[in-house]
């Protein structure tokens, strides 16, 4: 599979700018998370990268070849892009199997070269190969519908939201075939999605899309710990925003000095922290332990089988709102006075 390297890419409808200067590189073998929210320009990234649509300037190179640039657009067919869409699209009047070697040569179309390999890939047996579409779960169609896109041995394979049709139980088991697919392929992908569970869980790297503009590329750990805005980590995930005080690289908040995952000028900031670094306990489980724990009065509690969100308003002259994440089994009652304490460093946004 091959390097994908994109630079300055703009594109606008009308007048009005979809992508904003994007740069972007996705090594070989490398599975990229694109995350944004609905808006941002995820589909018409994806949508230059295949050549279904002009970039207005920038360049794109596939695999050390250019395939777009201002002057050159390189036809879709001659891009060699697997390309697996939302809803799979699968040919009702074909087989299985034909459906798998639609986008190869008539000869081997005919013979139905490699159905097996692929079928065996993409974790379906081999007697589905003569089965109509139709005879298939939504999660099995957008495992052959990868099938086809791998058949040709595509120098980059794009998957434009392909879970999101899914039942929440399906749809974990086939974003896992379909992950470990791409491993045992070694391709390079470009995922699309706006959910973030998918992004985190299935990327190598994500690319957050906002607005147009590429905000932050990272590990999927350091796009959820350390988000580069406030907007980024209210939307990667839950997150508790406090005001504070920075000094000698810890925030002074509503729960106490915090040391700074990241030092950053001194003076008011917003304070980010995680729920489930919001530990909360009974009173007395802190006894020993005086001025590290502040008490909370339990406000909200939702229970959601294995966690429990839980929402609190510390005590004090100045009371703050906030949340913690706790396995279900330890929820809280409603109205129960606690004590929270924060584990682990926090991360600022400098204030203004």
């Amino acid at each position: 599979m091959s390097k994908l390297l994109i630079r300055g890419l703009c594109k606008s409808f009308d007048g009005q700018p979809v992508l904003h200067g994007i740069d972007l590189t996705v090594e070989r073998g490398t599975l990229l998370a694109l995350l944004g929210p609905s808006g941002s320009g995820k589909t018409t990234l994806l949508r230059v990268l295949c050549g279904f649509e002009r970039a207005d300037r920038g360049t794109v190179e596939i695999d050390g070849r250019r395939a777009a640039s201002d002057s050159l657009h390189l036809p879709t067919e001659q891009r060699r892009i697997g390309y697996v869409p939302q809803e799979g699209a699968l040919f009702p009047h074909l087989s299985v199997a034909d459906n798998i070697v639609f986008g190869l040569p008539r000869g081997e179309r005919r013979a139905h070269r490699r159905v097996e390999e692929l079928l065996d890939l993409v974790g379906l047996p081999a007697d589905y190969a003569q089965r109509a579409p139709q005879q298939l779960s939504g999660g099995q169609q957008q495992r052959v519908a990868l099938a086809r896109a791998l058949a040709p041995a595509p120098n980059l394979v794009m998957l434009d939201e392909p879970f999101s049709s899914l039942d929440a139980a399906l749809r974990v088991e086939t974003r896992e075939a379909v992950a470990n697919a791409l491993r045992a392929a070694g391709a390079t992908a470009v995922l699309v999605t706006h959910d973030q569970r998918e992004a985190l869980s299935l990327g190598h790297e994500v690319a957050v899309l906002w607005q147009g503009r590429l905000v932050q590329t990272a590990s999927p750990q350091t796009i959820y710990r350390e988000p580069a805005t406030r907007e980024l980590a209210m939307f990667v995930g839950d997150a508790v925003l406090l005001p504070g005080v920075a000094r000698r690289g810890f925030a002074d908040c509503a729960l106490g000095a915090l040391k700074l995952l990241h030092p950053v000028a001194d003076g008011p900031v917003d304070v980010m922290l995680r729920p489930e670094q919001i530990r909360i306990c009974a009173a007395d489980d802190m006894r020993d332990r005086p001025g590290c724990a502040h008490e909370a009065l339990v406000t909200d509690v939702k229970f959601n089988g294995p966690y429990a969100s839980v929402h609190l308003r510390t005590n004090g002259a100045t009371p703050v709102s906030i949340s913690s994440s706790v396995p279900g089994h330890r929820a809280p009652r409603l109205g129960e006075q606690l004590r929270v304490i924060v584990d682990g460093d926090a991360l600022a946004y400098s204030a203004g």
